[in-house]
């Protein structure tokens, strides 16, 4: 475990924000990923009012060796949980709503219709919300994503967080072509295709670059760049630090590469400022 550098150290949440968001998470049985994946912005976001809400319980499936959040046999899926989470959204008075959820490949849709109920229930409670999903792979279930789609978020995005060659080691129960064709398929829309990965894991530059390449050619328009921070001894190692200078380099050529919106820092994460890109 490599000491932290400066620019990556963040204050502990102890706002009336922060407990009123965590107040109404918990009123309504709701989690965010912000807690759950222990996300250095949580202090950020709580202040602003906002939060990035995780669905479909907080046990996943899956064991990505990145991942904070727990992995074991998940429970029952709350067929309330739409409902709830377009009433927290109404109490917080949200104009930007992030939703993702833990993978459930025990699902046979992989959850895509409570996905898709939580952007209806959304849309009927508090209409000019933008909403942003934050979606798995679905095991290429097209049906599956193709009921998202018809929900009509503003913004669906989907995250391949490494370079190709570490893609099975890494994310062992995933797949890096299945990843791309999402996007692709989701870029065939209306719909803004957005996506994001994380540095500091072993990757290469020149990998990185590929990557970038390949989010390009399937369309994908809106792009979160950010450090990878080990959150055990148990996950994967972290490699090294990137500088600040490195992630706006990074965010130039991304930029230069025809990407729409790009948040590239050592602190970002897949919802971090999504809202300004509207």
């Amino acid at each position: 475990m490599q000491r932290k550098p400066d620019w990556l150290k963040v204050k502990l949440p102890n706002t009336a924000e922060f407990k009123h968001v965590k107040g109404i998470l918990k009123a309504h049985k709701l989690h965010s990923v912000c807690q759950e994946a222990a996300c250095p912005n949580i202090t950020e976001c709580f202040h602003s009012g906002t939060a990035t809400f995780l669905i479909l319980g907080d046990i996943c499936t899956r064991n990505c060796q990145y991942c904070n959040i727990q992995h074991q046999e998940p429970l029952p899926v709350n067929q309330n949980e739409p409902q709830e989470l377009a009433q927290a959204v109404k109490e917080l008075d949200l104009k930007y709503v992030v939703i993702t959820s833990v993978t459930r490949d025990d699902l046979k849709d992989g959850g895509a219709g409570i996905f898709a109920e939580c952007v209806e229930q959304i849309r009927r409670i508090k209409p000019k919300a933008k909403i942003e999903l934050l979606i798995p792979d679905l095991q290429a279930n097209w049906p599956a994503l193709q009921a998202i789609l018809a929900s009509q978020p503003d913004v669906l995005n989907h995250n391949m967080e490494v370079v190709k060659r570490l893609f099975p080691s890494i994310r062992p129960q995933g797949d890096y072509a299945t990843s791309l064709e999402l996007l692709a398929r989701v870029s065939q829309t209306s719909i803004i295709s957005k996506s994001g990965f994380m540095v500091g894991v072993g990757e290469q530059w020149p990998e990185i670059m590929e990557l970038l390449d390949d989010l390009r050619s399937v369309g994908c328009q809106r792009l979160t760049i950010g450090q990878y921070l080990q959150p055990s001894r148990e996950h994967w190692p972290l490699e090294r630090y990137y500088t600040p200078k490195e992630f706006d380099q990074l965010k130039t050529i991304a930029a230069e590469k025809g990407f729409t919106f790009v948040e590239s820092g050592p602190l970002v994460r897949s919802s971090y400022h999504a809202a300004q890109a509207t």
